[in-house]
């Protein structure tokens, strides 16, 4: 909805070309599209039945639960078995020596975020809004959530922007603008990026190569680099 896996797939592509060791953990069960933005197919390997090896590309380690079903299989689990797989992930990945996990997480204030919370250190949360009051409502609730589990906000991304017309270079403000922006004012935490609404960015995403990779040079990937680098000078990432 809100573009939260892209701004996760390019944020961490943005820290690994940055020179940071990065792991994404594609947490969002129910629609897990890591492996397909991150160019990652096939079965992770576990050679002894109990350690699982994560994926690799574009100098990311990454475990998604995207990566154990077909891409057209829906995951129809109750949250028992949820949880079960979520915590085989954390726990049995052979994640190596990390700088920074990232972790993907799905829409809403359920048992995926507690059940991280409780079952593993958080240094903090990236909130990830489009400017609109609906999507800025559902980021509110997230916010409260992390209060709520003592977790820290690192800061807030307005994704979608504003939309630069490829044509005639006009721009608009489709879902509006400034409203994650003022959230952020309110809340005291920082606005990390003001991402644009972008040609580029969707078709390299679905093209399975991040913008930050497929277009490093370009305006787009430029504002996820920023963030990477403010994550690293303040000591997050």
């Amino acid at each position: 909805g809100v573009g939260k896996s892209t701004v996760a797939a390019n944020l961490a592509c943005a820290l690994a070309a940055e020179g940071r060791r990065v792991g994404m953990l594609d947490a969002d069960v129910y629609g897990p599209s890591q492996p397909r933005m991150l160019g990652v197919s096939g079965r992770p390997a576990s050679p002894d039945g109990k350690t699982i090896l994560p994926m690799r590309n574009f100098g990311v380690t990454m475990m998604s639960i995207g990566l154990m079903t077909n891409d057209d299989q829906a995951v129809v689990w109750r949250g028992p078995m949820l949880m079960g797989a979520l915590q085989q992930m954390m726990m049995q990945v052979q994640w190596g020596a990390l700088d920074v996990l990232i972790v993907d997480l799905p829409p809403g204030t359920g048992d995926v975020q507690m059940t991280l919370a409780q079952k593993a250190h958080l240094d903090g949360a990236i909130i990830v809004s489009t400017p609109q009051d609906i999507a800025l409502l559902d980021a509110r609730k997230g916010i409260d959530m992390f209060n709520q589990l003592k977790t820290p906000i690192i800061g807030m991304i307005e994704n979608m922007s504003t939309h630069i017309c490829s044509n005639c270079g006009h721009e608009e403000h489709l879902f509006g603008h400034g409203g994650v922006a003022s959230e952020a004012e309110k809340l005291g935490v920082p606005l990390l990026a003001e991402i644009p609404l972008h040609l580029d960015i969707r078709v390299a995403a679905d093209g399975g190569a991040p913008i930050v990779v497929s277009k490093p040079e370009s305006v787009q990937a430029e504002a996820f680099r920023m963030v990477a680098r403010a994550l690293i000078e303040s000591g997050h990432a």
